[in-house]
């Protein structure tokens, strides 16, 4: 790791942090902490940018502290103010802490309101398998589901359960359809249906190994690794079979 007064200095201070792997630039040194350094050290200077410094006679970064902030603005417009400023080693980026995702979720907009309730199922069935690979993918499990209608008067209705922390698309699947049957008492077309799992959280097991059989894991490594191979759409249950984002009933998904 690389320890400094700013986001800049610390990462390139983490390509030099040997043999140790940590290495502390103080504050107030971090200009002759660059200076030596090839100008191409500086993020944001690619090949090209690179080869027009070269072309000026810049080689180290020393250099580009030198040099007026107008020129190297006349050169490389704005960002040779910020290449001059990187080099100077001043960086007012903010720190941002890092947040896992809590949920995924996926909606279908029907072209054509409709009341087809085998349809609509197969969409979810659908979607619930794109949601559950997402899920294996990312090594995380779930345990809260819900499901969304909007009826053709644009009237919206979500409802949700939390269930046992699981990856995998027949629980979820069971679910879904549980709440979609719930929800689904007005008889009117419907012109939406989404699926949102949340509580997400990362798993160094992807199944819930006491609800499932060593089969249904397999099972599903299989599939999955079908999917890595040959694409999402390659495997998938025949009540899905046919709904693609090419599907000319749906116009965004």
């Amino acid at each position: 790791f690389g320890l400094s007064a700013n986001k800049l200095v610390s990462k390139v201070a983490t390509g030099t942090a040997k043999p140790d792997n940590e290495r502390k630039i103080e504050f107030g040194t971090e200009k002759s902490f660059l200076a030596p350094m090839l100008v191409k050290r500086i993020p944001m200077v690619g090949d090209k940018t690179y080869q027009i410094l070269r072309s000026m006679g810049v080689e180290k970064i020393k250099t580009v502290q030198e040099m007026p902030i107008q020129l190297m603005e006349q050169v490389l417009g704005a960002n040779g103010m910020a290449i001059w400023k990187k080099a100077n080693g001043l960086d007012n980026s903010p720190v941002e802490p890092y947040n896992e995702r809590k949920s995924i979720s996926t909606e279908t907009t029907f072209e054509k309101d409709t009341i087809d309730v085998e349809y609509i199922n197969r969409i979810l069935v659908s979607m619930t398998e794109k949601l559950g690979y997402q899920l294996r993918q990312e090594h995380k499990l779930t345990s809260c589901v819900a499901v969304k209608i909007r009826y053709s008067d644009f009237n919206t209705y979500t409802q949700q359960i939390k269930i046992s922390y699981t990856a995998l698309d027949h629980t979820i699947l069971e679910t879904v359809k549980d709440l979609f049957n719930k929800l689904y008492q007005k008889r009117m077309l419907i012109r939406l249906v989404g699926i949102k799992l949340t509580n997400l959280v990362a798993s160094s097991f992807q199944y819930d190994l006491f609800d499932n059989s060593m089969e249904q894991i397999k099972l599903y490594n299989t599939l999955d690794a079908l999917k890595n191979r040959f694409g999402k759409d390659a495997v998938m249950r025949s009540s899905s079979l046919g709904i693609k984002q090419t599907d000319p009933n749906l116009y965004k998904k």
